[in-house]
């Protein structure tokens, strides 16, 4: 018996997407139980590779079979699907669910931004689309596409974003190399703000009588400056804002 019809029953008996990690503690609790066979205690220590190359044969399988399911992997889960053209009858069966509305083109452009440069600040962001993400933000932030990951070792330490497992399930990626390319966009130069000074490696900021006079006004003047400025545009209007 292969590890991949094993994997099969697995999969099409459960009632979620599965991960490799998943899959390997069923392998392990089988081997555990009273009465397991050889075979079970023989796949007890099966590494994830091992089950990632036996689902990726799988999936060949049944693509080659051209049955009315599939195998994917989205977010690095895996379960089995029913071919998109069999939805009318699928929804007349169960119903159609409702789906989040669609995101705006605002939003689909800062979220292609994110993806393709994360982790980028909020300021990065709005160099490259040339107006303010506040709304925008929130959006992506609400719906778990988008999340904090951590602060930039900058003047100022923004916050840095990043996309989320919930945003390879809405676009049915399995992971983010899965991405089309995008050289273009990543050619877009951006300003990076001045890093920290530091006398230490290991130091957040230098001490205060170890920063230059002319270092310590610049620090002042960015500590007091609004949160959020307004940039303007060659015309010299002000960046519009989306909503």
């Amino acid at each position: 018996m292969e590890l991949k019809f094993i994997l099969e029953v697995i999969l099409f008996s459960a009632q979620k997407p599965m991960s490799p990690k998943e899959l390997r503690d069923i392998l392990a609790q089988t081997a555990n139980q009273e009465g397991a066979d050889e075979l079970a205690r023989a796949l007890k220590k099966t590494k994830d590779e091992e089950i990632i190359t036996a689902l990726e044969q799988l999936q060949k399988d049944h693509e080659a079979a051209q049955r009315s399911f599939r195998l994917t992997c989205v977010a690095g889960a895996w379960q089995f699907v029913s071919q998109p053209e069999f939805a009318p009858w699928l929804i007349a069966m169960v119903g159609q669910k409702n789906r989040p509305p669609r995101l705006s083109a605002p939003g689909l452009e800062t979220l292609a931004i994110i993806a393709y440069r994360q982790p980028i600040t909020r300021a990065e962001i709005e160099q490259i689309r040339g107006v303010a993400v506040d709304g925008v933000m929130q959006t992506l932030l609400e719906r778990g596409l988008v999340e904090q990951c951590g602060r930039a070792e900058v003047v100022g330490r923004p916050s840095l974003y990043s996309t989320t497992p919930a945003f390879l399930e809405y676009f049915g990626l399995r992971a983010l190399e899965d991405l089309p390319s995008a050289d273009e966009l990543r050619r877009i130069p951006v300003t990076k703000p001045e890093s920290l000074l530091t006398a230490d490696p290991g130091l957040a900021t230098a001490p205060p009588d170890q920063l230059a006079v002319a270092d310590v006004d610049k620090l002042t003047e960015t500590a007091t400056a609004p949160d959020t400025e307004a940039k303007t545009e060659p015309s010299g209007e002000a960046p519009k804002s989306d909503s």
